[in-house]
């Protein structure tokens, strides 16, 4: 492991201003990753097309009490972009984030998890039920399901989705704008969203992610989605908080209900305005909110309000 400050356009880290940290794993590549304050682990896992960025606020807010630990995938953000032999499948995404935990030696957690994170991150936590203590979910989904927005399966198209998404950018570009409902991105934050992918190379993980989206029994990953989701009623007995955009155009309150049905104990707080990217949307309401959760005593969270 090792620790290093990489020279970021200023508008960006004046957003982000954490020192990044490096882990190598065995998959042969370096995880970049925040590792900021002390106290209990919390442990944040990003989707796509974002990185450890999206979780900037949440991390500002944590700190003082928490250990914040938001790692970028492999492809994503800070850490490695493969060029040569990587599996971009959300078996090896699982094992990457296992040799993650094990290299930092985290015997306990909490977990915040966000889009394709989620299928990440619980895969990973239903190995370490133990060692998992609260779990929060924001706008994602870890069980297989049919719906996808048709200009998600339009980038997922043989050739047309890589001269897309891989070529113009289009997907981490659109969701510039897509992924937030109650006022636009400025700037600096939408160029930040964009900054690790800003050539063909370095957006193959933004497609890859794109295509492993398990739509068909068929597909490579449809098997490891649907082994998660048969482990969800394992969390039935661990505190789990819903903090949910409403005006999500991928991850709409269809996934919500669903979460609702599996994991009947969590509390489910509702932000009706926010699109996907609720940490911007509604960024100060939900980083507030999730502070109060991970907060409370071995007791649970029955009886308190988030909101």
């Amino acid at each position: 492991m090792s620790s290093e400050t990489i020279s970021l356009p200023t508008a960006i880290s004046d957003l982000y201003p954490f020192q990044q940290n490096r882990i190598r794993l065995s998959c042969g590549y370096e995880m970049s990753y925040v590792d900021k304050g002390e106290g209990h682990p919390v442990l944040m896992i990003h989707g796509n097309p974002t990185w450890s960025f999206f979780y900037r606020e949440l991390i500002k807010t944590l700190r003082p009490g928490f250990r914040c630990i938001a790692p970028d995938h492999i492809g994503c953000g800070l850490s490695d972009k493969p060029k040569g032999a990587y599996c971009f499948k959300l078996d090896q995404r699982i094992r990457d984030l296992e040799d993650f935990v094990d290299g930092l030696g985290l015997e306990r957690f909490d977990l915040v998890v966000h889009d394709w994170g989620g299928a990440i991150g619980i895969g990973m936590a239903l190995s370490r039920l133990k060692s998992l203590r609260r779990l929060a979910v924001l706008n994602t989904a870890a069980f297989v399901d049919s719906r996808i927005p048709r200009r998600i399966s339009l980038c997922r198209a043989p050739l047309l989705g890589k001269l897309i998404v891989q070529g113009f950018n289009g997907f981490a570009l659109s969701a510039t704008r897509m992924a937030v409902s109650c006022k636009p991105l400025d700037d600096a934050t939408r160029d930040a969203y964009l900054y690790p992918y800003n050539s063909w190379t370095n957006r193959r993980a933004v497609y890859e992610f794109v295509k492993d989206i398990p739509m068909h029994v068929s597909h490579p990953s449809f098997d490891r989605l649907l082994e998660i989701e048969n482990g969800l009623l394992q969390l039935r007995e661990k505190p789990v908080a819903l903090f949910w955009g409403g005006k999500d155009f991928c991850f709409t309150n269809h996934f919500m209900d669903r979460w609702k049905r599996f994991l009947p104990q969590a509390t489910a707080v509702h932000y009706a305005e926010a699109g996907h990217y609720i940490l911007d949307d509604e960024s100060e309401k939900v980083c507030s909110a999730i502070e109060k959760f991970l907060s409370y005593d071995a007791d649970g969270i029955s009886g308190n309000k988030l909101v």
